[in-house]
């Protein structure tokens, strides 16, 4: 009896087997790279079919970016001399134009130079009369040929001289007609802008080294530099339009223009900077600022189909198409990007053409 009862128990298995193998058989039948998915098979209700059609679709390079000033914008304002700051002019958020002063120094050195200034306006002066004299001489006919040709040569040399005095001094934006022995030097504003810095000390006494003690930026135009990746530097050009997005006000992006790709490739990491103008004329965009920066191509004809759809092995990406009502294959598609829950296609579909949008990965053991 015992015997029977198991020859009972393994018949059921088999049987259940049987019937397990029979249900997965005719879930889909392969047929070559074809596979047919019969009228009562249960995948019927559990995929979703859905046809592709080309669009207008203006692809999209998002990267992350600092904001700058622009160079010619902004001056760090230190002493060329070692000394003594004596008076300052402005104050934090002080609006100034070119050649506004900004402080006062007491500086040996700068005298020095003004001595050396007033030697030359001397030795120039007196050399111009030593010439004159050699010239009446000789046009009186008591003068020597020698000394006149000394005297031109000196007087050019004197006035060469007094010439590099006053161009020392007028990097210094200093008034060589209004200069007095000792008076302290003005350090003045390069450019216009406004005061962001300052750090000037009545008293304080600067080597000739010291750091800036003010910054003046103009910053009513600002740049923010991004890295671009080597495989997209074709796509960026100079004047294409780009849209920023700050982190306080994500909610308002900032247009903004390409001013600049620039011409070198960071080896380390594989890109190149790019340098996009932006109206800050609100400044809201801070030096050093972080932000998102969107790059837009023009639009072109693309298909998209859902992310879902797309499939992958170690040959890459596939898709499902439908040849029709039962019978669909399996094609490899290659992908350009993807876009919100999207993906752009490269190749390996055509409009009109019908793909498995959901439900394909119950396809993937087909072989």
């Amino acid at each position: 009896m015992r015997y029977i009862h198991y020859l009972g128990i393994i018949a059921l298995f088999a049987s259940c087997s049987q019937t397990s193998e029979t249900q997965n058989s005719e879930l889909y039948i392969l047929r070559g790279d074809t596979i047919l998915i019969p009228e009562n098979s249960i995948l019927k209700t559990k995929i979703k079919v859905e046809r592709i059609s080309s669009e207008a679709y203006q692809t999209q390079i998002t990267t992350s970016g600092i904001v700058k000033a622009i160079p010619n914008n902004f001056a760090q304002i230190a002493s060329p001399f070692s000394g003594r700051i004596t008076k300052s002019f402005v104050r934090l958020g002080q609006k100034v134009v070119k050649g506004s002063p900004i402080f006062e120094i007491s500086s040996p050195t700068f005298n020095e130079a003004c001595k050396v200034y007033f030697q030359t306006k001397q030795q120039m002066q007196l050399s111009e009369k030593n010439l004159k004299r050699q010239q009446d001489l000789i046009k009186n006919g008591v003068g020597v040929q020698k000394d006149l040709e000394e005297a031109e040569v000196a007087s050019e040399m004197a006035k060469q001289d007094y010439e590099n005095a006053i161009a020392s001094l007028n990097v210094y934006k200093v008034d060589t007609d209004d200069i007095v022995v000792g008076q302290p030097l003005i350090v003045r504003s390069p450019i216009q802008g406004e005061v962001v810095e300052n750090s000037i000390v009545i008293g304080q006494y600067l080597k000739e080294d010291a750091e800036p003690v003010a910054i003046v930026a103009e910053l009513s135009k600002v740049w923010v530099v991004g890295q671009l990746k080597e495989k997209s530097i074709s796509s960026i050009h100079e004047a294409d339009e780009v849209e920023v997005k700050l982190p306080c006000l994500s909610d308002k992006p900032i247009n903004g223009k390409v001013y600049h790709v620039s011409e070198m490739l960071d080896e380390e990491t594989r890109s190149v900077k790019v340098f996009i103008e932006c109206d800050n004329s609100a400044r809201i965009m801070k030096p050093g600022m972080y932000v998102t920066v969107h790059f837009f191509n023009a639009k072109e004809s693309a298909i998209l189909i859902p992310s879902r759809s797309v499939l992958q092995m170690e040959s890459g990406s596939f898709v499902f198409v439908q040849l029709d009502a039962n019978n669909f294959i399996k094609r490899n598609i290659e992908v350009a990007g993807t876009d919100n829950g999207r993906v752009i296609l490269k190749s390996g579909l055509m409009p009109n053409e019908a793909i498995i949008s959901e439900g394909g990965f119950y396809l993937m053991e087909a072989k």
